[in-house]
This record gives structure tokens, C-alpha cells and sequence, in this order.
């Protein structure tokens, strides 16, 4: 007998070629329902623009399925000055689309986000915890997104940091917290969100505006297969060692707790929430 996964391998790489061929940015954002006083505030902090699409699924559920107002706070630029003003008119575009309101943490950015300067520059650091302060101050929100604390990038890992610093800052404040991962793989997820292929299709479409990034790294042709991956992951890591699989093609992974004025606190239970499921159960507790 031949080996069928041949041809089934090739169609793949075939579909991976149609992709890039694909017109990139400038769709004209799909209708959505106006968020909903009632729902919440989500900010979710990007250490780059593009991470809001990448981690973004949870956040676009929320935004979709229980009106939650989600707001991006792209916390940097990235390091070339020169593609900083085109990164925050492609920031613009990736919000647009999926319905998030765009609030960088300063104009062009914060800089040196990360854990060297938190060493060495405690007075920069200071400074721009207090803008992360302000943000939080000023948007009071329910749910707070940030990279978990060893998700391998210095400037992710600078923004956990600078996110947690700027939490304690702020006593009485006790948000859910949602950590994300990009970058490094988390070892204790607890949440693994499905997310449909309409939505991952809007991600990905979204992720496109992102030009100039992926003109050097077309990574947006990759975020399904990594949303892919994330059930096999998660299927063990969230619903236990030897776990069955849950019918999901594509999930995101994250970890879900809550802040405690010191630091955060996730929730014990693993818990798997497939596309349909109420996502009120996330604020229970």
C-alpha cells in the first residue's frame, strides 16, 4: 500500500503557497455588535503590534460573543525607529478589523521594555510603570492580558514585568488576569479556548495588515498550524496526562487567575471552553 498522508502532506504545502498570494491588509472590517457597557473592559497589553492578533482569540471572543469593550495597549513599536510611524498605521488597521480600540502606552511607544532595564534603570522603570498605572487607572478593566513571565522574548518578558509592577502600584485592584504565550510555552496553562476557523480566518486576515512584518516572515500563514498545536498541547497540559484529545482543529492557550495585590494567583482548575460555551464562567470566582 502506498502512504496516503503523501499526497495529503502535499496538498498542505500546496495550500501554504495559495496563501501567500493572498491579498495582505486593507479588508474592510466585518461588521460587529457595538460592545456593551455591561461586559466589561479587556485591556489587552501587546509588548509589539501584532501580538494582538496572535494571542487575540480569546479577546475576539469576548468582543463577539458577550460584547466586552477590548482594548490593545501596544506597549512598544519594536526596535527600528525608522518602522515605528508604519507600524502604528498597521497597528490601526489590525484593531479596526477585529474590533479592538487601539491605545498605544505612549506616542511611538515605550522603550527598553525589558528585565535589564527593570535592573539596572530603576528610574526609567519607574516612569514607565507609572504610564501602565495610568492606563489601568483610567480604563478600570475586568480582564487584563499579558505575556506570562517566561515567554522567552525580553520585551515580552519586560511587560509582564512592567504590567505586574504597575498592578502593585495599585492597591485594592484585584482584575482577572489572563497570562498569553507567544514566544515561550507556558508549563502550567490552566485555559484552553477554542477558537472557530471563522474567527481564526479573521485573526489571520487581521495579522495581515501587519505588512511589513510579514513581508520578512509570512508567520501568518503559520498561526493556524499553531493554533493546531495548541490542542495537542493543551489537551494533556489543561485536561491532564494521558487526557483524550477534545474535538477542537484550532484553541489557544492561556493561564487565567486573578491578581491579589502581590502577585497572581491562577486559577486551579483546568478548564477547556469550546467554541458555543458560555464564556461567562471565565468571571466566576
Amino acid at each position: 500500500m502506498k502512504n496516503p498522508y503523501r499526497n495529503w502532506v502535499q496538498r498542505l504545502v500546496r495550500e501554504q503557497t495559495r496563501g501567500a498570494a493572498l491579498p495582505r491588509g486593507g479588508f474592510a472590517p466585518p461588521r460587529r455588535p457595538q460592545p456593551d457597557p455591561r461586559a466589561g473592559t479587556a485591556l489587552l497589553f501587546s509588548p509589539h503590534p501584532d501580538d494582538e492578533c496572535i494571542v487575540g482569540g480569546l479577546a475576539l471572543r469576548l468582543r463577539q460573543e458577550r460584547r466586552m469593550r477590548i482594548v490593545n495597549v501596544a506597549v512598544t513599536f519594536g526596535s527600528l525607529r525608522e518602522r515605528r510611524a508604519e507600524r502604528e498605521r498597521e497597528l490601526a488597521g489590525a484593531c479596526a478589523y477585529l474590533g479592538f480600540e487601539c491605545a498605544p502606552a505612549a506616542p511611538g511607544g515605550l522603550e527598553e521594555i525589558r528585565p535589564e532595564t527593570r535592573l539596572n534603570r530603576p528610574k526609567a522603570w519607574a516612569e514607565t510603570t507609572s504610564v501602565i498605572a495610568r492606563r489601568l487607572r483610567d480604563y478600570a478593566p475586568n480582564l487584563v492580558f499579558l505575556p506570562h513571565a517566561a515567554d522567552w522574548n525580553r520585551t515580552h518578558i519586560g511587560v509582564h514585568l512592567l504590567v505586574t509592577d504597575a498592578l502593585r502600584a495599585l492597591p485594592g485592584f484585584a482584575p482577572r488576569i489572563v497570562e498569553t504565550e507567544f514566544w515561550g510555552a507556558m508549563d502550567a496553562p490552566n485555559l484552553l479556548v477554542e477558537i472557530a476557523p471563522s474567527d481564526v480566518a479573521d485573526l489571520v486576515a487581521a495579522l495581515t495588515f501587519h505588512v511589513g512584518e510579514i513581508r520578512r516572515n509570512p508567520y501568518h500563514l503559520r498561526l493556524p498550524a499553531w493554533m493546531q498545536d495548541n490542542v495537542r498541547r493543551g489537551a494533556e497540559l489543561v485536561g491532564g496526562q494521558g487526557g483524550a484529545a477534545p474535538a477542537f482543529d484550532f484553541a489557544t492557550l492561556y493561564r487565567i487567575g486573578r491578581w491579589n495585590g502581590e502577585g497572581i494567583e491562577p486559577d486551579g482548575v483546568g478548564r477547556r471552553i469550546a467554541a458555543g460555551d458560555d464564556l461567562a464562567a471565565l468571571f466566576e470566582g
